[in-house]
């Protein structure tokens, strides 16, 4: 089966997932593996993939010439999609691009992450479509449409991380990949950690023996929540060595010791003694399963889906809220509160999505690979 897969713009978060998915499917369809994205090659290269595989698709932002704007409003605007330009020549673009790609590349299967408009596409085309179900409050109209019309969803996380009020169907109709893990990472000492922090050069103070390390993740969807809370974070350990990871605004750096960017976190994951993050999949995805505690401090995004993922993470006893922690180190004369719980067993991570994967090989045709493999994996039926 020819696969294809459409991948959001908004942060890197999304291609990096289609890249972590590619790195699993067997050859030959990873070679026929196609990614769909308007996320510029400047911004995001593909590992796992060639660019040739890669259809960089027109934007979709609102043009001053566009007809109706993308929310017009009660009566201008379909209740089944969530953005919906009238005129806009990018998206008249960007659409026939992808129809004419996925005609042009036999595509047999698409895998929307995410965007409830191009499901509706390939459904009036009638593409047969799988859809990635984040995490959050997702019972819109527009997100209801879209998992109906999807052949499945797929929830890239865990199972245990599902909020409590989602919908009775949807896991019914759902796909649990667990947490999809990267190329191995090389694992380094604490001795060559602190090797590692002191040869830094972005912003760097040696580190002081024996002061705690807070480390402070951060993705490019979105940091604004994070660095403020870094002059709290400073007042309450004056003395510690924080390291942020990722962007930083220029008015938060003094009140880290390293600000820098990294292709490999394991190690300051492993040997922090605490780290400070949101809650995108692609960083809860590291750090779920290790020891270090977790102080979360989710992003703003759409439909509350990183809220969902912290109150989960909570709820668990993996993480802590930033309020929980202010008010622990107050209540502890500032002493950093005891780890948080991990799980006592780790799963095999890439079983249910390597699965998938493979799964595409092993078929030809998309009709027997739903009725044969995807069909009895689900608890809902269709009729017939």
């Amino acid at each position: 089966m020819r696969i294809g897969y459409y991948a959001h713009h908004h942060g890197s978060g999304h291609c990096r997932q289609a890249d972590k998915l590619a790195a699993l499917l067997p050859e030959p369809v990873r070679a026929q593996f196609t990614v769909f994205t308007s996320v510029s090659a400047a911004d995001y290269s593909f590992s796992n993939i060639s660019e040739a595989q890669v259809v960089r698709l027109a934007p979709e932002d609102e043009r001053a010439d566009d007809v109706l704007k993308g929310r017009a409003g009660q009566y201008w605007q379909p209740e089944s999609l969530h953005y919906s330009p009238v005129g806009s020549r990018d998206i008249q673009a960007r659409s026939y691009q992808l129809i004419q790609a996925l005609d042009a590349r036999q595509i047999d299967l698409m895998i929307i992450d995410v965007s409830v408009e191009i499901a509706m596409l390939c459904r009036t085309i009638s593409m047969p479509y799988l859809y990635v179900r984040l995490t959050g409050v997702r019972d819109d109209t527009p997100h209801v449409e879209a998992f109906k019309g999807a052949l499945a969803m797929l929830a890239p996380y865990p199972r245990a991380l599902e909020a409590i009020d989602t919908p009775a169907w949807m896991p019914k109709k759902s796909l649990y990949l667990d947490f999809i893990s990267t190329v191995p990472n090389t694992e380094l000492t604490r001795s060559e950690f602190l090797t590692l922090l002191n040869n830094l050069t972005d912003d760097a103070t040696p580190y002081r023996e024996g002061a705690p390390i807070i480390t402070v993740i951060k993705g490019y969807g979105g940091h604004q929540a994070i660095d403020a809370c870094l002059p709290t974070l400073r007042e309450l350990l004056p003395d510690a060595f924080i390291i942020s990871l990722g962007p930083i605004d220029d008015d938060m750096r003094h009140l880290v010791d390293i600000a820098t960017q990294v292709k490999d976190v394991r190690p300051f994951i492993i040997h922090s003694d605490t780290l400070l993050m949101a809650c995108g999949l692609n960083s809860i995805a590291q750090v779920y399963y290790e020891q270090t505690p977790i102080i979360v401090q989710p992003d703003a995004r759409p439909h509350d889906e990183q809220v969902a993922t912290a109150n989960s993470l909570i709820a668990q006893g993996r993480a802590l809220s930033w309020d929980d922690f202010c008010k622990t180190m107050q209540n502890n004369n500032g002493q950093l509160p005891t780890p948080t719980a991990t799980l006592q067993t780790v799963p095999d991570l890439d079983t249910s999505a390597a699965a998938l994967m493979h799964s595409f090989g092993d078929y030809d045709d998309t009709k027997a690979w739903f009725y044969e493999w995807l069909l009895p994996k689900l608890e809902l039926r269709p009729e017939r």
